[in-house]
């Protein structure tokens, strides 16, 4: 990814930042909003309860001129007017004064008779207004005072650029810091960077714990990861040297003989010209052999992380293609290959490592044991689920005492007949384990033979 292409972590942050600003800002405003008009709808409520009160006291005292009622109301309301206007006030007023059942004044006659109330229908589409009526029984007076409530305001430009006047001020203020604090909080990553950047190549030694607990995982992970890198490195080293180790004694005996074919004359003795010919053949047939047991070791000790998402594969037709395939060999020592599978198992399988985990041990199998003998294979299931896959041979065995030594590289037990590389059952333990399985070595049945087993839990 070209570094113009690339997201910036600390523009996320801030971004993220503004963004919590804004939105508790905008909840801020809400709540203010809410609180404002709740506020002045108490507020006109009040102050008009009190204005109506304060007009009738008034008018009593004159309730028996009617005239003089009227004229009072008006003067009352003109002086009110005045003082609204020098404040700014646009809200409407309209009073009304009533004397026995006479309308005696009205400031407002151009509004309808029913104006919207507080939470009704109405009042969505315009102010809404708030009355309050006071009555005195002894002279007949009834005075009623609406009052419009300017709460919609708020929903104006001004109203909204009032509210939001402190937070978008502050804003600057708030990011400066954020912008700092973001930048030295991030400064432990650029030095983990740092460190890295600062390393040979060769240098895969863990990185120093971080005193950050939102750190701790990343560096652990690394950690992880060049373990990882430096066991499979080391895997290399040791597969190199064991090829470079293994090699020599085939490829010196191929050397060797060649050298003679290439010296003997074409009169030489024809008996000894077959016998040189059959060993460098054999020669070349080891080296051979020992080269695909080194890949199929290195293959099969990969890490079992390399193999996620493995395909599910039933295990008794892979063991039934890989018994197929190394017939041929059992039929040149007329030996018997008998399978059973008692129940289907199917499970996530390496599948290279797996025909590596069959074929090394039905060849082991076929190898030593005698001829026309019986190699037994069985598939079970097992109690807690998965399969056991069992080879039972009729040759020689091993004993107790060395069934773990056999999983060693290049071990070979003292005294064998048989030609081999000791690495055979090396490969089965790795590919055993690289499919999550174990393998253990026992006697036969009957004490005859050995009995190999693998368990897929």
């Amino acid at each position: 990814m070209q570094p113009e292409q690339q997201s910036s972590l600390f523009r996320r942050l801030m971004l993220g930042f503004s963004a919590v600003i804004l939105f508790v800002a905008l909840g801020g405003f809400l709540y203010v909003a809410w609180e404002a008009k709740a506020t002045q709808r108490s507020r006109t409520a009040s102050e008009n309860a009190a204005h109506t009160q304060e007009l009738l006291l008034h008018l009593v005292a004159i309730a028996d001129q009617p005239e003089r009622v009227q004229q009072a109301a008006q003067a009352l309301e003109k002086v009110r007017a005045e003082m609204f206007r020098q404040l700014d006030y646009h809200s409407h007023v309209r009073v009304r004064v009533w004397q026995s059942g006479r309308l005696l004044y009205n400031s407002l006659p151009e509004a309808p008779e029913a104006l919207p109330r507080p939470g009704s229908p109405e009042a969505r589409e315009a102010n809404a207004w708030v009355q309050t009526i006071a009555r005195d029984a002894a002279s007949g007076l009834v005075v009623e005072r609406s009052h419009e409530v300017d709460d919609r305001w708020m929903q104006s430009f001004s109203g909204v650029s009032f509210l939001l006047r402190s937070t978008v001020f502050s804003l600057p203020l708030l990011l400066l810091p954020a912008w700092f604090i973001i930048g030295i909080g991030l400064k432990p990553l650029r030095s983990i960077a740092a460190i890295i950047e600062n390393r040979s190549a060769q240098d895969l030694t863990p990185l120093p714990a971080s005193t950050y607990r939102e750190l701790s995982p990343l560096v652990t992970s690394i950690n992880h990861l060049m373990a990882r890198l430096r066991r499979r490195i080391e895997h290399e080293h040791e597969f190199l040297s064991d090829a470079a180790h293994e090699l020599k004694t085939p490829l010196a005996a191929i050397q060797i003989n060649a050298h003679l074919l290439q010296s003997r004359s074409a009169d030489a003795d024809p008996q000894r010209h077959a016998e040189v010919s059959a060993r460098l053949r054999e020669g070349v047939a080891r080296a051979n052999h020992l080269v695909h047991q080194l890949l199929a070791l290195e293959r099969a000790r990969s890490d079992a992380g390399e193999a996620a998402d493995q395909p599910v594969m039933a295990l008794e037709t892979l063991v039934r293609d890989r018994l197929a395939a190394a017939a041929p060999l059992a039929l040149q020592r007329g030996i018997d290959i008998d399978f059973h599978a008692d129940a289907p198992c199917e499970r996530p399988l390496h599948q290279e490592s797996a025909w590596a985990l069959v074929d090394n041990l039905i060849s082991n199998a076929i190898k030593y044991s005698p001829e026309h003998g019986r190699i037994a294979v069985r598939l079970a299931p097992l109690p807690g689920g998965g399969g056991s896959l069992s080879f039972s041979d009729q040759g020689p065995g091993i004993a107790e005492a060395l069934r773990q030594r056999v999983f060693e590289r290049f071990y070979r037990i003292p005294g064998q007949a048989q030609s081999g590389s000791g690495l055979g059952l090396a490969i089965a333990e790795r590919a055993a384990a690289r499919n999550g399985a174990g393998i253990r070595l026992d006697a036969g049945p009957d004490g005859r033979g050995l009995l190999v087993t693998v368990d897929f839990a």
